[in-house]
């Protein structure tokens, strides 16, 4: 009877029918590169890192900051967002950047929407061409046409110092990357569902409501989420058009940078708590996001 002879030496995977050391190491990391991981260790780091050094230093007190800037807090200080919290002109500002955002963000999805089933549903002469603006549109930012949309709101709408003179340039500016985002979500619906609607007297407007904008829900969070986000980080339209109790939570970060420049700490715990409306939001709905934008990739 033949006798087989292991060698505790020998690296498995060479006929002993286990994974081999390379094999091993290849599956903890999930069959990627060992590059990949550190360089998005790299950026993750770089990203947050900002951020968590802002939270945490508002918990510090100038002198922590003065005597060791990369320290962690000790001991930790309550006073600096208690300040902030206590401050009226930071719920003035908050106040004022959520109408904003929220203003923008119905806007721009309810037009978006509006604009994107037409290019997607129907056939007629100069669809692709039509489309073709708004894939242009994402060209243009904001601050190209910064100075006419000044003179517009000002003295045309006699908007200046509102909401409303704020959100709907936001949102005009919103509109192509919605209309790119939902068109594909609009185009790959069946229109067999169209179809069944109209056999059961549903009208068009009735269609557009009840069968295609639940369906199309990923897509709009999505785009909301954008819009949101950028109108709440926006900085140079309510910079010309607001004044005094109207301007937003970036205005009102500036401002306090300037006033308090002296107080470190403070400065950034305001900072800190101005930016978690929009981070909260946006970790919120990240799965959805991701999802969303698959979505109108694979559209």
């Amino acid at each position: 009877m033949a006798t087989v002879t292991l060698d505790p030496l020998a690296e498995p995977g060479n006929g002993s029918g286990g994974p081999s050391r390379k094999q091993r190491r290849r599956s903890t990391f999930g069959g990627g590169n060992l590059w990949v991981y550190l360089i998005a260790l790299v950026v993750v780091a770089i990203t947050v890192g900002p951020v968590l050094y802002g939270a945490l230093g508002g918990f510090r007190s100038n002198a922590q900051l003065a005597d060791k800037p990369a320290g962690l807090p000790d001991p930790w200080v309550w006073k600096n967002y208690a300040g902030v919290l206590n401050n009226p002109s930071f719920w003035q500002y908050a106040l004022n950047s959520t109408m904003i955002a929220i203003i923008t963000t119905v806007v721009t999805v309810v037009f978006g929407l509006m604009a994107a089933y037409p290019l997607a549903r129907y056939q007629f002469r100069g669809r692709e061409a039509l489309f073709m603006v708004f894939v242009l549109g994402l060209l243009f930012p904001a601050a190209v046409a910064i100075i006419p949309l000044f003179i517009i709101i000002t003295r045309n709408l006699q908007m200046a110092n509102t909401w409303w003179g704020v959100a709907l340039p936001q949102a005009a500016f919103a509109l192509p990357m919605t209309v790119v985002i939902l068109r594909p979500f609009l185009m790959a619906l069946p229109k067999e569902l169209e179809e069944a609607a109209l056999i059961d007297g549903a009208s068009r407007i009735g269609i557009f409501w009840r069968v295609l904008m639940p369906l199309s829900a990923p897509g709009m969070i999505t785009v909301g989420v954008l819009a949101f986000v950028t109108s709440w980080n926006a900085y140079l339209l309510p910079l010309l058009l607001l004044q005094d109790k109207m301007r937003t939570l970036p205005l009102g970060v500036a401002d306090f940078s300037t006033e308090h420049s002296a107080d470190t700490a403070g400065v950034l715990a305001f900072t800190t708590l101005a930016m978690i409306p929009a981070l909260v939001l946006f970790l919120a709905f990240q799965r959805r996001l991701v999802s969303g934008l698959q979505g109108a990739v694979k559209g």
